[in-house]
């Protein structure tokens, strides 16, 4: 069973509903023992940093997700759960975050409008399961203020410019994150998301 974390921040049933339509079992749960043993995690989150920490570390969520990732488990995080896997965020200053991506999440330039939103394209850096099938250059919904800064290239799964190049999308292993949202993102956002449940149950 994949299992969509509820900490009180993001659009969980938007997420359930999408691996519904693909025919994927996906419950959202804010049981840290259900996700402790979880086949497939997913962080979604909008909202704050700093809020978002908290939650996660008052609902006892913080440990079964590090664990998680460490035990190799396929992890999904998406826009607010792909920031929340860096250790720090220029929105919340002094709060940490889950430290299991290398970098730090920075707001855009003033030279930009703020909040990203809308579509906006993605290059690829390298090849990944989860992106099996997905168009080169393909258009994904975005909606956020601050960007992630990852410190290892070969973290960078996906890059897209907004007033600067920022990465768009992580993978390490069976952990990939986005700042995008698949759900909102037509076939292309759906895509993905079949790939990654393809992922938790043992395939490529």
């Amino acid at each position: 069973m994949i299992v969509i974390v509820d900490y009180g921040m993001g659009n969980l049933r938007s997420v359930e509903k999408a691996f519904a339509f693909l025919g994927h079992p996906a419950r959202v749960t804010g049981d840290p023992q259900e996700v402790a043993e979880a086949e497939g995690i997913v962080l979604p989150g909008v909202g704050a940093f700093g809020d978002a920490v908290r939650e996660l570390d008052s609902r006892g969520l913080t440990d079964p997700l590090r664990e998680a990732v460490f035990g190799g488990r396929p992890f999904l995080g998406i826009c607010l759960g792909y920031q929340l896997l860096c250790a720090e965020s220029e929105e919340s200053p002094g709060v940490p975050g889950l430290g299991l991506l290398p970098g730090r999440v920075v707001r855009f330039p003033g030279t930009v409008k703020v909040p990203h939103m809308g579509w906006n394209d993605v290059r690829f850096t390298k090849s990944h399961p989860v992106l099996e099938g997905v168009p080169e250059g393909s258009y994904f919904y975005f909606v956020h203020s601050y960007y992630v800064s990852l410190l290892r290239e070969e973290d960078v799964l996906l890059l897209t410019d907004y007033g600067l190049t920022f990465a768009s999308g992580a993978a390490r292993d069976k952990l990939v994150a986005f700042q995008f949202h698949p759900e909102k993102s037509s076939s292309v956002g759906l895509r993905i998301l079949d790939n990654f449940a393809r992922m938790c149950r043992g395939g490529k």
